[in-house]
């Protein structure tokens, strides 16, 4: 049960909570989307907190999502991993689902990492690809900044121009080039969920410029902008629909191509930190 606080009030009484119990700050956040949770064992761990015992967390609903603060270093960099994340269709608003970023955000972290399943709308796309996401369309109906703002969070007006950093987007697709790992990039759309896309639906989001789309990410990203964070996006592209010989969405063959593409993934982001 969500407390009847005023959000400012929970976002105060979680960090007071967590700087008394950091060993350090974390310089980078991380949160791992939908099968991306095993990435966090790539840490040298040093805290492990369950959402549920951290004052105002929201708890997780989807079996997916570990619901873990984990923080410890990885190449050398503070790093705090969001260990599973919520969703606006669970009920949760994005001022809500998005409180744990933006407690971690008052530690003045100076990078955010975002990682999530994706369906594939470009159909040059195939299941297990790497998307680097360059932008976002957002058609979840709600935004986190929705509300009085806390000039000491943010401007009232973030500048979303290049909400996803260019000099990450290039650090990352040379260390892919490094590896020899192919590197898509694309446009992401956010929709509120649960139910997956129909064949209309999938015509009308590649109709708008989409190349990807999910139900999370956005919010998330929104905060991490008015926060003052370098972005970094990452979607593992589940599968590819073409709305004209559409097949039926499978949520476990979502998970089942995340898994697959977890320890590419995590090879490719321990090289990007190295390089940071």
């Amino acid at each position: 049960m969500l407390s009847e606080l005023p959000y400012f009030k929970k976002v105060e009484e979680s960090y007071k909570f967590l700087k008394k119990i950091f060993p350090f700050f974390p310089e980078i956040i991380i949160t791992l989307g939908t099968g991306l949770s095993s990435i966090a064992e790539a840490l040298k761990v040093v805290l492990v907190l369950p959402y549920g015992e951290i004052p105002h967390f929201p708890i997780s609903t989807v079996e997916t999502h570990r619901g873990h603060l984990i923080l410890g270093f990885w190449e050398g960099k503070k790093i705090a991993v969001l260990q599973g994340r919520f969703h606006f269709y669970e009920g949760y608003s994005c001022k809500d689902l998005t409180l744990p970023l933006r407690v971690l955000s008052l530690f003045k972290p100076k990078i955010y990492i975002v990682s999530n399943s994706a369906g594939g709308l470009n159909l040059n796309f195939k299941p297990g690809d790497l998307m680097l996401i360059k932008d976002h369309i957002n058609l979840i109906p709600d935004n986190p900044l929705r509300g009085d703002n806390q000039e000491e969070w943010g401007p009232r007006f973030p500048d979303m121009s290049q909400a996803y950093s260019l000099r990450l987007i290039n650090l990352f697709k040379e260390v892919a080039r490094e590896l020899k790992e192919k590197i898509r990039e694309g446009v992401y759309v956010a929709v509120p969920g649960p139910s997956l896309e129909t064949p209309a639906e999938t015509r009308f989001l590649r109709l708008i410029g989409a190349d990807a789309v999910g139900m999370s990410t956005v919010p998330e990203v929104i905060v991490a902008v008015h926060a003052g964070m370098e972005v970094l996006g990452i979607s593992v592209i589940s599968n590819v629909n073409d709305p004209d010989h559409f097949k039926p969405i499978l949520f476990s063959e979502v998970v089942e191509q995340s898994k697959k593409a977890e320890k590419r993934l995590t090879t490719l982001l321990r090289a990007f930190l190295a390089k940071l």
